[in-house]
């Protein structure tokens, strides 16, 4: 169990991060980001017998990060754990993306959680304690077909975090990184085409995704058990394959339906 914890996510207004939210609600103060008032406002509608905070925040925006944290910190307390659930995916080819859609993908995946990282790290150094769990996926692992960009701001959340790991957990920080497989929830509808463009649909592959509520679940399990990685899904056989047998993978993945 999770108690009496300051806990700030991101990405709180849909999804796996709004799950995150509810099940967290309780004895915990929640702290919710994302750029979606009004959704935020109907996740906080949804969370019971917590104290629940509205942050808007745009992790696009690196130079507000600073202020945002400061004003977090100053209005409810040190905060103990920091959930980067915010993001963007992508379902075009390589050879269709516009490089401005790999550019926002790494933007908003990568920059924007390295920048509000490193905007709240010193408050965690200063009292010898923290912990960052980060949503990424089992795109982080292995690449698949349409994911190009998007697997590449999860590989590169993936080796930022390992590295931050190594250089402070013995200084109290602590590192989660949780990797889901398929998720049913809005994110290929917001995903982006190629030319930078919303998809608009919900994917097959995603439709027939675990619930958010269980991802969240298996979260949650994860941080209070202070695991490094976790893969979640019903694809995560897909990372073992990838590790022990590549040339096997190789020939699988190009084959697999990922839309």
């Amino acid at each position: 169990m999770i108690r009496e914890k300051t806990i700030w996510i991101t990405g709180a207004s849909s999804g796996i991060g709004r799950e995150l939210a509810i099940q967290l609600a309780g004895e915990n103060t929640l702290i919710l980001s994302s750029r979606n008032l009004d959704e935020l406002k109907t996740t906080k509608s949804k969370c019971t017998n917590s104290k629940i905070y509205l942050e808007p925040l745009d992790l696009g925006d690196f130079d507000s990060h600073h202020s945002i944290v400061a004003r977090v910190i100053k209005t409810h307390g040190p905060i103990d754990h920091l959930i980067h659930c915010g993001g963007i995916s992508q379902r075009s080819l390589v050879k269709d993306t516009l490089l401005s859609v790999d550019e926002k993908l790494m933007t908003i995946n990568y920059l924007g959680t390295v920048s509000l990282t490193k905007a709240i790290l010193p408050h965690f150094l200063k009292k010898n304690q923290g912990h960052f769990t980060v949503i990424t996926s089992l795109t982080g692992v292995f690449a698949s077909p349409y994911r190009s960009g998007y697997a590449a701001s999860k590989h590169a959340l993936h080796g930022f975090f390992d590295s931050l790991r190594a250089e402070l957990e013995d200084e109290g920080i602590r590192v989660t990184l949780a990797a889901p497989g398929f998720v049913k929830t809005k994110v290929s509808i917001n995903a982006l085409t190629g030319d930078g463009t919303n998809l608009g649909s919900m994917d097959d592959a995603q439709a027939k995704g675990i619930s958010a509520d269980a991802c969240a679940q298996k979260t949650i399990i994860a941080i209070a058990k202070n695991k490094r990685e976790v893969y979640i899904g019903r694809e995560t056989y897909a990372a073992y394959v990838k590790r022990y047998l590549p040339g096997l993978f190789a020939r699988l993945i190009k084959k697999a339906k990922v839309r």
